[in-house]
């Protein structure tokens, strides 16, 4: 997780950033948490380029859930205004940040905004297998344009199996 220091880098940003994180929150734990995102608005400092519509992986979203509503208590003064957003408020950057993480992992993608130091925003995949034995493709899809990322870790492949990163009809934009 990055630093909390790093989200403080786009402090002219803030509250943008807040706004927009803060609106993926509340969708997810919505009523229509489950369904594909197509109607949002990205925010202009963000860097890269997000694979829309949003699309929440259910596994990973019912297995953070505590998590998210944990966060939405500590944020929501923030978000609507009853509490200033500052640079300065460790509790809010820290907030922001694990938000931020949890939101990249439902999502399987990266969110990243002007001035931070960290890979652009769009897809990403991580794998982690003890042991293939038939087939695993880390990204699959036609028009993925932007940044997109697979790491894969396996501890024993099978002679016969096969393990590929990305597989794709045009990747990059």
């Amino acid at each position: 997780m990055p630093d909390p220091v790093e989200i403080a880098v786009i402090s002219s940003a803030l509250p943008a950033t807040l706004t927009f994180i803060y609106q993926r929150l509340e969708r997810l734990l919505s009523t229509r948490r489950t369904e594909p995102e197509q109607d949002l608005t990205v925010p202009d400092g963000l860097v890269g380029t997000l694979q829309l519509p949003l699309h929440p992986n259910e596994d990973t979203l019912q297995a953070r859930q505590g998590e998210l509503e944990l966060l939405r208590e500590l944020l929501q003064d923030y978000a609507t205004g009853q509490v200033p957003v500052t640079t300065t408020d460790r509790r809010l950057l820290r907030s922001m940040t694990k938000l931020r993480a949890t939101l990249e992992d439902i999502y399987g993608q990266r969110l990243t905004f002007k001035g931070e130091d960290r890979p652009a925003s769009g897809p990403f995949v991580h794998q982690r297998l003890t042991t293939l034995t038939g087939k695993a493709t880390g990204m699959h899809g036609d028009e993925i344009s932007g940044s997109a990322h697979v790491t894969q870790e396996v501890e024993t492949v099978d002679a016969s199996a096969k393990l590929i990163g990305m597989k794709a009809r045009r990747i990059g934009g």
